[in-house]
C-alpha cells in the first residue's frame, strides 16, 4: 500500500514529524513501512507559465516559438513538444531553475534563435513515466484554467509529496485504505480525525425506476447497493484526485474512472462504473457464471468460466467478474450520460477463486479477497456519488437499490486490566487501557478493571482476547514494555526420554556403519504385503488405502518399513554399488478395520537392510561378506548399549529365508526379527544376498523406562566358571543360555558362549557349546562354597531341563 503523506493529512494533522520519524513510529507500531519515497526530486524555479503565442520556428519544422508569460515577466522559449499550444498554462523552468538529476536551465539559442527557459513535461519534472495521464504522456503538461500564473509548480503537481511504501501483513487489510490508514498514525500521534462526507443532494427521481436488483448467490454476496448518476460529464478529473491517484501509483484515466479508484484508495471499497445505456435490460441479477460462459473483461481478454465463478449479469450475460473486473462491452466512455454505480460485499472466497483460475488479479480482487469493512460498503458508493455530482457535473437519483442480508455486528470481548499486565510484564492502569481505547476509537464499557470493547467492522483481525492485547502492546509501545526475567522455577531444556532414546539408537547404528535413509510413508499393492513382522502381522493388519492417491505406486500406508529399503538397495545395486549398509527410523500404520472409520494407529519402528562385503582389505586380500551373525551381532550391541536383555529364537517367517531367520525377544514379548531374505524374493527384487532386521521401538522405549538409569560400580573381586554341555543339535544354544541366567540369578550377572564344537567323540546328533559364567556380588566377596553351590545348581537344572550332560 502506498500511502501520499499529502493526500493523509487531509484526514489527520501529522504536525512537523518528518515522513522518515512517521515511517519509524509506525514500522514500530507493527506495520512495517518498507520504504520513504519522494514524488519528485525538488525542482527551484519552477512556475505556472501562460503561453501568449504559439509560432513556427522559423528556421525548424518541428520546434515552436513561444512566449510565455510567467507573471513577472514574458520569456521566448523555443519547445518541441507536439501538444504546445496558444492558451495554455504550462509548467516552465526560468533560467536558472535546476530539475531532477541536476540538470540546469540556461539561456541559449536554438537554429540561431534565443531560448529563455524550458516548458516541462511531467517526466522532466519528475514523475515516473508509467504514472503519467495519457494525454500528457508525450508532450508537456497543461494545467487547468483555473491555476494562477507564477505560482509555483511543486504544490500544484504534489512534486512536495512523500509516499511511504507499508508492507502489510493478511490481517491488517484495513491498511488498505487512506482512512484506515489515517486511523493508525491518528492513534500513534493522538490527533483528531477528519472523516470525509459523503452527502450529495438527490432529486426526487428515484433508482429504482431505473433498475432492479436480483442476488441468487446470497451468501457469496450478502449485500449489493446499485446507485444511478445521470447527466454525467466524463472528462478530466481534478488535478488534486490526479495527484493523489499518481502517488498512490495509479495512472488518471478519467474523472469517472478516476472517482472509481479514489474512493477504493479512500475507503478501502472497491467500486465499479457501468454505462448504464448500455445494459441490455433495467436488472441487475447476480449469480453463479454458467460452466463454459464467456466474458471479455477490460483489458479486452476474453474468459472462459465456470460454476464456481461469480458473475454480475444484466439478466441474461455478464458483464463483470464479481470483485475482479468489469466487462468491456458496459466499460465508461467519452459519451456515457448515466452511470451504474455498484457498491458491494463479496466473499473472499469466491473472489479468490476467480483471480487463481483466471490470473486476474487487480486492486480491486486484492481488497475483497483479504476482506473489507461491511459498514463502508454503502459509505463509499454515497461518496463516490457526491464526487460524481461535484466534478462530472452528475445528476444523483434519490435511494440506493440494494439487497441487503450483510452481517455488520461488532465482536464484543471482554478484557481485564490484570491480566494484560501478566501477559505484558507491565504495571498499565485502567487508565492507561481507556486511553489506549480511545486513542484506537474502539467503543468499550467499562465497570472497575474489566472492559467490554466492542471492536469496530474495520478491523476484522480483532476477534480475541489476545487481539486486544497486541493493540494495548503496541499503542504502549513495544520500546516501553520491561525488560524482567520470567517468575517461577527455571528448568534447563532437554530432549524427552523418547527423544534421547530415538537419538541414541540412531547414533549407535550410524556408528556401527549404517547409514539412515528416508523412504515414502506411502506403497502399492504389492510391497503393503511384504516383510510385516510376526507380531504385527499376528493381528491380521488390513491396508489402509488413501482415498486420493497421487498414484497407484503411492496407495497405501505401509505396514513395513523394509519393502522401501529394499527398493532403495535395488536402485543402488543397479548402478554398480555394492556395499550397501542402510537403516531407518520411522512409522507404520496398522488398523484391524476393512474400511476405515477411524485413525489407523501409528507405531515406531527400526529397520536396515544390508548387502555387499562388511570388510573389505584388498592389501591382506581379505573379505567378509554381510551375514546372519553379523545383523544378529549388531541387533546384540544394540540391545547391550539399551542395557535391555535381548534374546534370539529361530524363525520361520514368509519371504525370509527358512534357515537363517530369528525372531526377538524382550522379557518374553516379541519385538521384531532379522535374517536373510529368500532367494526367490531376492531374485524377484533383483538383489544380491540380502540381510534386514525390525525392530519395535514402541516396546523397546517401553521396556527401556524400567532400566535403571544408572548401576553401582561393585566394590567386589568377580569370578569366572566355564561350562561346556553337550546337546542335542536342535536345541538352540541362546535357550540354554537364558536357563543359566534363571538359574544363576542373583549371582551370575553375565553368560557367554565362547565355544561351539560338533565332530569327532560327541555324536553326529550332537553339539557341544561353552559358555563363560560371571558371578559376582555387590555388598561381599563370595565364597568357594557360594559359587560352587549356585555351579552345580545350574548343571543339574540344564542336564535334567534338556536332557544334556557336561562334557569332560
Amino acid at each position: 500500500m502506498l500511502v501520499s503523506l499529502n493526500w493523509l493529512k487531509n484526514y489527520v494533522d501529522i504536525g512537523e514529524i518528518s515522513p522518515e520519524q512517521l515511517a519509524e513510529k509506525v514500522t514500530k507500531s507493527g506495520i512495517e513501512v518498507e520504504s520513504v519515497e519522494y514524488v519528485a526530486e525538488k525542482s527551484e524555479n519552477v512556475v505556472v507559465g501562460y503561453v501568449k503565442s504559439c509560432e513556427k520556428h522559423p528556421n525548424a519544422d518541428k520546434l515552436n516559438l513561444c512566449q510565455v508569460d510567467t507573471g513577472e515577466e514574458t520569456l521566448q522559449i523555443i519547445c518541441g513538444a507536439p501538444n504546445v499550444a496558444q492558451g495554455q498554462k504550462v509548467a516552465v523552468a526560468k533560467p536558472g531553475a535546476v530539475l531532477p538529476g541536476n540538470f540546469k536551465i540556461k539561456k541559449v539559442k536554438l537554429r540561431g534563435v534565443e531560448s529563455n527557459g524550458m516548458i516541462c513535461s511531467l517526466q522532466e519534472l519528475g514523475i515516473e513515466e508509467k504514472y503519467v495521464p495519457k494525454d500528457a504522456a508525450d508532450g508537456i503538461f497543461v494545467f487547468p484554467d483555473e491555476v494562477t500564473v507564477g505560482d509555483s509548480v511543486e504544490p500544484l503537481l504534489n512534486l512536495n509529496d512523500a509516499v511511504l511504501e507499508f508492507e502489510l501483513t493478511p490481517n491488517r487489510a484495513d491498511c488498505l485504505s487512506m482512512l484506515g490508514v489515517a486511523y493508525e498514525v491518528a492513534a500513534l500521534l493522538d490527533q483528531d480525525l477528519q472523516l470525509p462526507s459523503g452527502e450529495t443532494e438527490a432529486v426526487d427521481e428515484n433508482a429504482a425506476n431505473y433498475i432492479q436488483v436480483e442476488v441468487e448467490a446470497k451468501e457469496q454476496n450478502p449485500y449489493y447497493g446499485a446507485f444511478v448518476i445521470k447527466d454525467i460529464e466524463v472528462k478530466d478529473s481534478p488535478l488534486w484526485m490526479k495527484n493523489h491517484l499518481i502517488a498512490a501509483g495509479i495512472r488518471p484515466i478519467n474523472n469517472v474512472v478516476d472517482i472509481t479508484n479514489f474512493v477504493m484508495l479512500e475507503y478501502g471499497q472497491p467500486l465499479h462504473a457501468f454505462d448504464y445505456d448500455r445494459l441490455q435490460s433495467e436488472k441487475i441479477v447476480v449469480r453463479h457464471a454458467k460452466e463454459g460462459e464467456t466474458l471479455v473483461t477490460l483489458d479486452d481478454q476474453e474468459r472462459v468460466l465456470t460454476e464456481d465463478h461469480l458473475v454480475i449479469t444484466d439478466g441474461e450475460k455478464p458483464v463483470a467478474l464479481a470483485g475482479v473486473m468489469g466487462g468491456l462491452d458496459t466499460e465508461v466512455h467519452n459519451k456515457t450520460n448515466t452511470v451504474l454505480l455498484e457498491a458491494a460485499y463479496f466473499a473472499s472466497s469466491a473472489v479468490r477463486k476467480a483471480v487463481k483460475d483466471t490470473g486476474l488479479r487487480s486492486e480491486s480482487s486484492t481488497r475483497f479477497e483479504k476482506g473489507i469493512d461491511p459498514n463502508r460498503v454503502r459509505e463509499a458508493g454515497q461518496r463516490a456519488c457526491q464526487l460524481l455530482a461535484q466534478y462530472a457535473n452528475g445528476t444523483v437519483l434519490t435511494d440506493v437499490v440494494e439487497f441487503d442480508e450483510l452481517d455488520r455486528t461488532e465482536k464484543q470481548i471482554s478484557l481485564v486490566t490484570s491480566e494484560v499486565n501478566k501477559r505484558l510484564g507491565t504495571s498499565i492502569t485502567d487508565e492507561d487501557v481507556a486511553d489506549i481505547f480511545r486513542k484506537l476509537r474502539f467503543k468499550f464499557e467499562r465497570n472497575e478493571d474489566k472492559f467490554t470493547v466492542y471492536a469496530p467492522t474495520r478491523r476484522g483481525d480483532i476477534t480475541i482476547f489476545e487481539d486486544l492485547l497486541e493493540e494495548i502492546a503496541r499503542i504502549y509501545g513495544y520500546d516501553n514494555l520491561p525488560f524482567t526475567l520470567p517468575e517461577g522455577e527455571a528448568h534447563a531444556g532437554a530432549l524427552t526420554e523418547t527423544q534421547q532414546l530415538k537419538r541414541d539408537v540412531k547414533g549407535y547404528l550410524q556408528s556401527a556403519g549404517l547409514m539412515e535413509t528416508i523412504t515414502y510413508s506411502l506403497t502399492n499393492s504389492i510391497k503393503i504385503e511384504q516383510l510385516i513382522s510376526p507380531e504385527i502381522q499376528a493381528i491380521d493388519p488390513k491396508p489402509v488405502a488413501l482415498s486420493m492417491p497421487m498414484s497407484e505406486d503411492h496407495k497405501y500406508l505401509r505396514l513395513s518399513l523394509l519393502p522401501e529399503l529394499l527398493s532403495t538397495i535395488s536402485y543402488n545395486q543397479a548402478r554398480n554399488q555394492a556395499d550397501l549398509f542402510y537403516f531407518e527410523l520411522g512409522k507404520i500404520f496398522v488398523s484391524k478395520e476393512e474400511t476405515v472409520t477411524s485413525q489407523p494407529s501409528e507405531q515406531l519402528r527400526v529397520s536396515g537392510a544390508l548387502s555387499g562385503n562388511w570388510v573389505e582389505h584388498p592389501w591382506q586380500q581379505e573379505k567378509k561378506a554381510v551375514d546372519f551373525y553379523l545383523v544378529k551381532g549388531i541387533m546384540e550391541g544394540l540391545f547391550d548399549f539399551l542395557k535391555l536383555p535381548v534374546v534370539f529364537k529361530k524363525a520361520s517367517i514368509p519371504q525370509m529365508h527358512p534357515g537363517r531367520t530369528a525372531v526377538m525377544r524382550i522379557n518374553g514379548k516379541e519385538i521384531g526379527f532379522l535374517g536373510q531374505l529368500h532367494p526367490a524374493l531376492q531374485k524377484q527384487s533383483g538383489l544380491k544376498d540380502t540381510y534386514v532386521f525390525d525392530v519395535n521401538m514402541e516396546e523397546v522405549i517401553l521396556q527401556h523406562s524400567a532400566v535403571p538409569s544408572y548401576s553401582q560400580i561393585p566394590k567386589y573381586p568377580s569370578v569366572t566358571r566355564d561350562i561346556a554341555f553337550i546337546l542335542d543339535k536342535q536345541i538352540p544354544a541362546g535357550d540354554v543360555k537364558q536357563t543359566i541366567e534363571q538359574l544363576g540369578a542373583p549371582l551370575v550377572k553375565q553368560v557367554n558362549i565362547f565355544d561351539l564344537y560338533q565332530g569327532a567323540n560327541i555324536g553326529e546328533d550332537k553339539k557341544s557349546v561353552a559358555y563363560s559364567l560371571v558371578y559376582q556380588h555387590p555388598e561381599k566377596t563370595l565364597t568357594d562354597e557360594e559359587v560352587e553351590e549356585s555351579y552345580t545348581n545350574i548343571l543339574n537344572g540344564v542336564n535334567e531341563k534338556y536332557g544334556a550332560f557336561v562334557r569332560s
